[in-house]
């Protein structure tokens, strides 16, 4: 793959914190490398703006290899950038041409209050594994790996559902800042397998209660969030909440919690 460095015009957005009012702010970098991640590209400006006694960029990250979700940024109009089923830190330099001026802002979303600049909060995903996304199992040696049998198609829909990071990405996407893919994703993790059967009806009324609780809008369906979703997770699993919704409701009211 041919190499090559560019010249870029960078729009990010500035924000001391969820309590002051942000504004836009006009950077140049150059002599960037086409084989630079989006977040290098980042440490980069940082260097710079150090160098020069300014305040750098608040931006979030960790592994930098598309396992945490931290690197939360909306570029160009779209969560993590213009590559399908890919985190921000994997997103390469070579996705821009030279001279282009691109646009970057933090997630917006009323349930996720800017920290500062880049960085948002995103604890409300962990509240919401919090109010049920576990399961009740016995310390001790792990059991052996066939002594629970799990036919084989919802153990890949389990795994599939799984791969979900948190990232947020799907909240970013939506026009309502819903989070209904994420949750339907790990209540589909956890309601496929036997190990998730004693909270099954408690888990999913918990986390949804919570999700409403935190702010999140409504689904209405767009596929906004499958579409942006760095892991490619389904809507699918927005259906199977619902159904695990339905009948936990069916269950309550039938005395069976």
């Amino acid at each position: 793959m041919e190499h090559y460095n560019m010249n870029l015009t960078l729009k990010v957005w500035r924000q001391k914190n969820s309590d002051t009012k942000g504004h836009f702010e006009t950077f140049k970098v150059g002599d960037i490398s086409s084989e630079m991640s989006f977040l290098e590209m980042f440490d980069v400006l940082n260097e710079r703006l150090v160098s020069e006694n300014k305040e750098p960029v608040a931006f979030d990250h960790d592994c930098r290899e598309g396992i945490c979700g931290a690197c939360s940024m909306y570029i160009d109009g779209e969560p993590h950038g213009p590559w399908a089923k890919t985190t921000t830190c994997q997103l390469h330099m070579r996705a821009f041409k030279d001279g282009d001026t691109i646009v970057v802002e933090p997630w917006r979303s009323k349930a996720f209050p800017v920290i500062k600049d880049l960085m948002v909060d995103r604890s409300a995903f962990d509240r919401i594994i919090q109010a049920g996304g576990f399961v009740s199992v016995n310390t001790g040696n792990a059991v052996d790996a066939n002594s629970l049998p799990i036919v084989r198609y919802k153990a890949e829909e389990a795994f599939n559902s799984a791969a979900c990071i948190g990232c947020g990405a799907c909240v970013a996407a939506c026009k309502n800042g819903s989070a209904m893919l994420f949750v339907g994703a790990k209540v589909s993790q956890l309601a496929m397998l036997p190990q998730g059967d004693p909270e099954r009806t408690t888990r999913v009324l918990n986390m949804v209660a919570q999700m409403d609780k935190e702010g999140f809008g409504n689904c209405s369906n767009t596929y906004a969030c499958e579409a942006e979703c760095p892991k490619g997770i389904s809507v699918a699993n927005i259906a199977r909440l619902n159904h695990e919704y339905l009948r936990a409701g069916l269950c309550s009211e039938e005395g069976d919690l």
